[in-house]
């Protein structure tokens, strides 16, 4: 039963990053209808980026959370600005081209973002300096450690927040009718363009905190770490509806604990063949299961409902 608990507690962990960039994608989506393959990019650039500040300020003296809270600051905004190019230089003059023309770009944006990383923090694998108070709490014998209590509350008030702002602020109600459809959204007053910018910058906003969340989890970041994260968070928002928001936390969650049980059970009945080593093939069998059985994922696509 503890090793089943721990699983469990593992699968939540993950399962929250992969809901934090998975509500990029589904964001993007429903009021695009475009995959933004470049997202999980923007993930990397975020921890890259708080990584380096906290470097930087790990001697200065002052407390944990003022560096932890000005690295995520820092990776905010310049996640936020990236987000803002994006969409401005790389999609926008493409929105009334065919679907496989941004598409192309997505991957194209994907790959420089990649190379510009490499050449800035160089090909090496860069170590979460050891700042953080590491302390250990056990449920039912399994442990959990305080960064992963953080990581768990931190994604899910997130997560809530966001919610509630495209639920029951003008901002949300004005996405809504942008994603609904845009023609007669601007003839209601509302500036589809900024809305869509604005879009792209909050899903920044959140994939900076998920690549913080990811270097202090596995204390460790480099440049090419978001292209598998964002793979996998791209399956968790198909797994729970693209388009949907709730779809995304949903999908997230779920194949966090795919992933985690199947690494461990799995593993386990077929003598460490899928273990631990290959646990990225579960995401892919959930996507392939998932588009094949059913597309519009778990809870479906409501169209009134994306944003």
């Amino acid at each position: 039963m503890d090793i089943f608990i721990q699983q469990i507690i593992n699968g939540l962990v993950l399962g929250s990053i992969y809901a934090l960039v998975a509500l990029g994608y589904t964001m993007v989506y429903g009021i695009m209808g475009l995959i933004n393959f470049a997202h999980g990019e923007v993930v990397m650039i975020g921890a890259m980026v708080a990584l380096t500040v906290i470097k930087l300020l790990a001697g200065s003296g002052l407390p944990v959370y003022i560096v932890i809270l000005v690295a995520l600051i820092a990776a905010s905004a310049v996640c936020m600005a990236v987000g803002y190019a994006i969409e401005r230089i790389a999609y926008r003059p493409l929105r009334r081209a065919p679907k496989l023309a941004p598409l192309i770009t997505a991957i194209g944006v994907s790959i420089v973002l990649q190379n510009l990383a490499m050449l800035v923090w160089g090909r090496n694998y860069h170590a979460f300096p050891p700042i953080l108070p590491v302390s250990e709490h056990e449920i039912l014998g399994a442990t959990i450690t305080s960064v992963q209590v953080a990581i768990v509350l931190i994604a899910a008030l997130l997560m809530a927040a966001l919610i509630a702002l495209i639920d029951h602020t003008r901002l949300g109600r004005a996405m809504r009718a942008t994603s609904e459809n845009p023609p007669i959204a601007q003839l209601m007053g509302v500036n589809i363009n900024q809305i869509i910018s604005l879009t792209f910058v909050i899903g920044s906003a959140l994939a900076a905190v998920a690549g913080l969340m990811v270097s202090a989890n596995y204390s460790i970041a480099h440049y090419y770490m978001g292209f598998m994260l964002g793979l996998k968070a791209f399956t968790a928002a198909v797994l729970g509806g693209i388009g949907n928001i709730a779809g995304a936390v949903l999908g997230g969650i779920l194949l966090g604990l795919i992933e985690s049980l199947g690494a461990g059970y799995i593993g386990d009945f077929t003598g460490g063949f899928l273990g631990s080593n290959y646990q990225d093939i579960f995401a892919f069998f959930v996507l392939i299961g998932v588009l094949v059985f059913r597309p519009s994922g778990l809870i479906g696509e409501k169209v009134s409902e994306r944003a």
